[in-house]
């Protein structure tokens, strides 16, 4: 088993404490959906309090260390080599709707590559995190992505765009491509936790376009140090583009292939 480095053993303890205060506001968010005013506003201060809780956490034990955070942008650092990417909660509709799927989101940059990954599935309390060359792990079980070669068999995860954001049409070009061809299409409403179920094998694949940073920078290691890939989407970048797939190499490939365009969509995916 492997441990984690100090450095990400500080992110997780972040995680963990954003994390709390974040489910004790999701238990406030039932009481408020009865009032007139709504809870939209509760929700954006209880995602700006989980990022400061990070921000105080991550600045207090890695001083110098550079921030890229959801609510707080670009915070330059004296160590011009680190960075903390930081979404402090992933799946705020799911949060706002009372939906207990969301998560807190933490990776590290390494002079522009990154290098490690916390994701912390709030609500059931589970702490995903990689960091390169040291594997994916769900606590302490080490994680490997799917093995399944045919589409006919996968199950996949993806985004849909939201309102007056995104590609409608293309989206749903896409969708009608690949749910003729898998056992199933799943939206949770947090990209995040969607990369961290591909690294834990629970998806066979994930694909979305429009994604930001902050929503992809600790999924993306933790799919390739599980065995997975992560692809752009038509020549994008998937971190600084937000377009990507991702799955084992089969799948992926499968994916991309047909997304694109390359490989005419069958009815049963046999090969």
């Amino acid at each position: 088993m492997s441990r984690p480095s100090p450095t990400v053993t500080i992110m997780i303890e972040a995680a963990q404490v954003a994390g709390r205060k974040l489910l004790r506001d999701f238990g406030e968010v039932e009481q408020l959906q009865v009032s007139k005013k709504g809870p939209a506003d509760f929700v954006t201060m209880a995602d700006k309090k989980a990022e400061e809780i990070c921000f105080d956490r991550l600045s207090k034990k890695r001083p110098g260390y550079g921030f890229l955070m959801e609510e707080g942008g670009v915070v330059e650092g004296s160590d011009k080599s680190h960075r903390f990417i930081v979404d402090p909660l992933d799946g705020t509709t799911n949060f706002l709707h009372g939906i207990p799927h969301f998560a807190v989101s933490i990776g590290l940059e390494r002079d522009g590559e990154l290098r490690a990954g916390v994701i912390h599935d709030v609500v059931r309390n589970e702490i995903f995190w990689a960091e390169t060359g040291e594997g994916a792990w769900l606590e302490n079980r080490r994680l490997r992505v799917s093995n399944r070669r045919k589409l006919g068999e996968s199950v996949l995860a993806t985004g849909i765009p939201f309102m007056g954001r995104g590609d409608h049409p293309e989206f749903l070009k896409e969708l009608n491509i690949l749910m003729g061809e898998v056992a199933g299409i799943r939206r949770f409403g947090s990209a995040a936790l969607d990369l961290a179920y591909v690294a834990a094998g629970r998806y066979d694949g994930f694909w979305e376009r429009g994604l930001a940073p902050w929503d992809v920078a600790a999924g993306i290691v933790l799919v390739k140090e599980a065995h997975g890939e992560v692809h752009g989407l038509s020549g994008n970048d998937p971190f600084n583009d937000g377009d990507l797939v991702c799955a084992n190499s089969t799948i992926a490939a499968k994916m991309i292939d047909r997304i694109e365009g390359r490989v005419k969509p069958k009815s049963s995916d046999t090969f």
